[in-house]
């Protein structure tokens, strides 16, 4: 069960580097029709570009954003889980994290109506809290 952990981290990793490239192909052209790189001041960041970029350009680098926050427990826990000895019901919740992550992606990115983005999210936590539980509970010696 170690590799078969390891699967859904990577390929949530793919998946953020989806949304990276699909954040650069709306919000780079949108740069340029804004007079491009080099009309943003000196040490602007993302940021920067709220209000200045239409919401729907920078739906997808708010997600981009979010895929390096919460999922960097997930990865944690994978590994933890990797190390101690993951069980397929981990491997579910695994799975079941990233493609309620995948989904929250799709959703912010394109329709962005709170009520579902929150409950994507909140499904997504629930599936980390379990493998976190059962993280724990390993290092512990628990179970």
């Amino acid at each position: 069960m170690q590799a078969q952990i390891l699967a859904p981290g990577a390929a949530l990793v793919l998946w953020t580097i989806v949304m990276l490239f699909w954040m650069a192909a709306t919000r780079l052209p949108a740069i340029a029709k804004n007079g491009g790189l080099g009309a943003a001041k000196p040490g602007g960041r993302g940021q920067d570009l709220e209000g200045v970029l239409p919401d729907q350009i920078n739906w997808k680098s708010h997600n981009y954003s979010h895929l390096l926050e919460q999922p960097t427990l997930f990865y944690a826990t994978l590994a933890t889980l990797a190390i101690l000895g993951a069980h397929e019901h981990d491997v579910l919740f695994a799975w079941g994290y990233v493609g309620l992550r995948v989904a929250h992606s799709l959703w912010q990115a394109t329709v962005n109506t709170i009520p579902v983005r929150f409950t994507l999210f909140n499904l997504s936590t629930l599936c980390l809290l379990v493998l976190a539980v059962r993280a724990a509970m390993l290092t512990l010696g628990a179970i």
